[in-house]
């Protein structure tokens, strides 16, 4: 009976030690708040980096884009998640602001956010280094309207242009280049492209929200920003007259075959009660990245609705991060230690 508690001792032992390869243990940060990366047509553009005050350098990078349906909310809604993935992982976390659609006086339009995502991580990828991150080790994440701009990063670091979201081809033109780099010598090297990508209940088709009356004043995400509806392209374009421009910023739109374009790994997940960002919907896009044989983990997370990675307690999901985020950031951490090992 000794011997087999001995052996059953030793097996815990083994898992426990396992396990914590995966999530680590809690550790100290030292943050830098507020760092301006870029500045787009006159708007500051500022990230909070965490960094893991652990011996260890050389880390593999986070960068995160907040949700808020395109209109609302900042950095500080992900404070909560971005400690949370700095202290229990060996990560540095760089949670970025980007502009809202209704920034710089209602006229930013979407092209423009997915241009400051794509600027984030270039900057991140010319800087991270005397944070103790490895540049070339990049997560992006985000949730809803960040979960699409984190998407867009994946699927279309690669089209960069000098003119932008103009032509036939509807390029992107990143808000941070690297000195004396244009797009399209970033592009040629792929410069733009991420290690892999953690989607939280993301939106994917910006074209059936533009049919279905995102642009609408009875959307109340315009209420709540204070901001006149308009298009997300500017006033006069909508999903009837220019398709192409709604589809440019889908996701589901934008998947490559594996012969056409390898993607990095994705962990996509969402919640079976979020009304926002249907369970349908992410699985339909799960489905593209699987016949297009990309690399894909999905979950489901039962009873969860949408906004569940929000910092402190919210009404909406009668609860606080703790206990509504912290499960399912445990099984991110997982992922992204598993991907980059």
């Amino acid at each position: 009976m000794n011997k087999l508690n001995t052996k059953l001792s030793y097996l815990l032992l083994i898992l426990s030690l396992s396990f914590c390869q995966w999530v680590k243990a809690e550790h100290a940060l030292i943050e830098h708040k507020d760092v301006q990366w870029s500045e787009a047509k006159g708007f500051k553009l500022t990230a909070d980096i965490y960094v893991p005050d652990v011996k260890k350098k050389n880390l593999p990078v986070l960068v995160v884009y907040h949700g808020g349906g395109w209109l609302l909310n900042s950095k500080s809604i992900m404070t909560d998640m971005s400690k949370y993935m700095a202290t229990k992982a060996d990560l540095v976390v760089v949670n970025v602001n980007y502009r809202l659609l209704v920034d710089n006086n209602n006229t930013t339009t979407l092209n423009e956010m997915v241009e400051d995502a794509l600027g984030a991580v270039l900057w991140v990828k010319d800087n991270i280094k005397q944070y103790g991150g490895n540049p070339n080790k990049i997560a992006v994440t985000g949730d809803s309207a960040g979960g699409q701009l984190a998407a867009m990063v994946v699927l279309a670091g690669h089209k960069l242009e000098s003119d932008g979201f103009a032509g036939d081809t509807l390029g992107f033109k990143p808000s941070y280049l690297p000195k004396n780099k244009t797009a399209e010598q970033v592009a040629k090297k792929d410069g733009a492209r991420v290690q892999a990508a953690v989607l939280s209940y993301a939106a994917y088709d910006l074209y059936a929200a533009g049919k279905g009356g995102f642009e609408a004043p009875n959307n109340k995400f315009w209420e709540w920003a204070k901001a006149t509806p308009r298009g997300m392209f500017g006033v006069g374009i909508s999903a009837d007259n220019h398709p192409e421009f709604y589809k440019a910023v889908s996701p589901i739109y934008s998947v490559p075959t594996r012969k056409e374009r390898k993607l990095p790994p994705q962990f996509v997940y969402v919640g079976s009660k979020d009304g926002l960002t249907p369970p349908d919907v992410a699985t339909r896009f799960v489905d593209l990245l699987k016949q297009a044989d990309q690399p894909v983990e999905f979950k489901i997370y039962e009873g969860k609705g949408h906004g569940f990675l929000d910092s402190g307690c919210n009404e909406y999901n009668h609860g606080c991060f703790k206990e509504l985020a912290t499960p399912v950031l445990d099984d991110a951490i997982v992922f992204l230690n598993k991907t980059f090992k």
